[in-house]
């Protein structure tokens, strides 16, 4: 059976989630994407034979479904059986190409939807949902145009990881903030929106086409204002049924069902479930990986499987929500720009019950900016454990047992 799986540049998720799945499945894997060299780089050291990779503008829903149907003529082996992403950005053109060929697909509207800020935002209101004061700024508009309710946030209209996501005061600050944001990202549209303030969460479903279930999700700790890095996320099995219930009628006005979704959401103190977005794919950041193991299920195979026509377990969630153990996933942030020279090297260790694991996701000796957003990040370590404390308390020891250092 053949995947195509569309992706930009390499992530965690695939190389160590996606791809020991598909092997674990029988499949032949066929990477397409618009980077090769740095695909093949990336999967030269791993412990089984490397995907095939081939170039492709995975961006243009047309060249995949041209180059995936031109392989198929040429050979019964290149016969796509699913066509599946786990990239934000190719939501939208993976959901096409599957359908083009009659295979399991989300609908390219909830991609959509959920893909453009702007566009979840007015499907909400006209669904009747939720109402959040938004506009969006195109390219060169002045700011001034608008009359937002402060404080309200920034944000690319397509983004993702908290890039140029800002919370502003007023209306000087909010035409600054344009302004560097449009100046870095010329051409790219803008979302103005209202301020959702409340605690922060994360919902993780997955979906078959027939059922969708819950996975269970996270409590999220943002940095302090104006930026919103995501610093530490902790697990929880079940949330609070009428948020949860709030959440998932949302999703269902906007169309997410199948495979993968991680929904971002804040609970107001009045018991109110407002979406920050919907990203229509499985969580990432270790997260994704974090998540397998904690519930104890072949959650990457799962869900290759039903981008495949299978049938998730009916008793997913039941199984999901008994989960056992408590986690905590913990970002390593960079405070300035400059070189990274030193820091811990990739590391696993069981100890007293609890699983830890760090990943570093910048090199030594390359020089960063001081983004103020996710792409700040040194490396991930996160812990499971029967309960929270033991979890904290692992990921504790290790960030003070270790040294990160940046020279400017």
């Amino acid at each position: 059976m053949r995947l195509y799986l569309l992706a930009l540049n390499p992530t965690d998720s695939v190389t160590a989630g996606f791809l020991p799945a598909a092997v674990r499945l029988g499949l032949d894997v066929t990477v397409l994407t618009d980077c090769a060299d740095a695909h093949r780089r990336a999967y030269a050291a791993l412990p089984f034979a490397a995907p095939e990779v081939v170039e492709c503008d995975v961006r243009d829903f047309r060249a995949v479904v041209s180059l995936v149907s031109r392989r198929s003529m040429a050979s019964d082996d290149h016969e796509p059986d699913a066509v599946f992403s786990d990239s934000d950005h190719l939501q939208t053109q993976t959901a096409l190409a599957a359908e083009y060929f009659g295979l399991p697909a989300k609908d390219w509207r909830a991609t959509l939807r959920a893909k453009d800020k702007g566009q979840l935002r007015r499907h909400l209101a006209l669904t009747g949902q939720d109402t959040v004061w938004s506009a969006e700024l195109a390219p060169g508009q002045d700011p001034a145009e608008l009359d937002p309710p402060f404080p309200c946030v920034v944000k690319p209209r397509e983004g993702v990881a908290s890039e140029d996501v800002t919370l502003v005061a007023d209306a000087a600050e909010l035409a600054r903030r344009c302004k560097e944001v449009q100046h870095r990202r010329a051409g790219a549209t803008l979302v103005v929106e209202e301020f959702l303030d409340g605690q922060l969460y994360t919902l993780e479903t997955l979906g078959d086409g027939r059922r969708r279930h819950v996975l269970g999700g996270f409590r999220t700790r943002v940095s302090p204002p104006p930026a919103f890095i995501e610093e530490v996320l902790t697990f929880v099995p079940a949330h609070r049924q009428p948020a949860a219930d709030q959440v998932l009628a949302q999703l269902d006005a906007l169309g997410v069902g199948f495979g993968a979704c991680h929904t971002e959401y804040v609970l107001q103190p009045d018991g109110r479930a407002r979406i920050i977005e919907v990203n229509y794919r499985a969580i990432g950041d270790q997260c994704d990986l974090m998540l397998a193991e904690i519930l104890g299920i072949p959650l990457f195979e799962l869900i290759l499987g039903a981008h495949l026509g299978r049938a998730l377990p009916a008793d997913l969630a039941e199984q999901c929500a008994a989960a056992p153990h408590r986690a905590r996933n913990q970002a390593v942030c960079a405070d300035r720009a400059g070189i990274l020279t030193a820091a811990p090297g990739p590391y696993d260790e069981e100890r007293d019950g609890v699983r830890l694991a760090y990943r570093p996701l910048r090199p030594l000796g390359e020089r960063h900016e001081h983004y103020r957003t996710n792409r700040d990040y040194l490396g991930v370590v996160w812990a499971i454990g029967a309960d929270q404390d033991a979890a904290d308390s692992a990921v504790a020891r290790f960030l003070a047992a270790n040294h990160w250092e940046i020279t400017p």
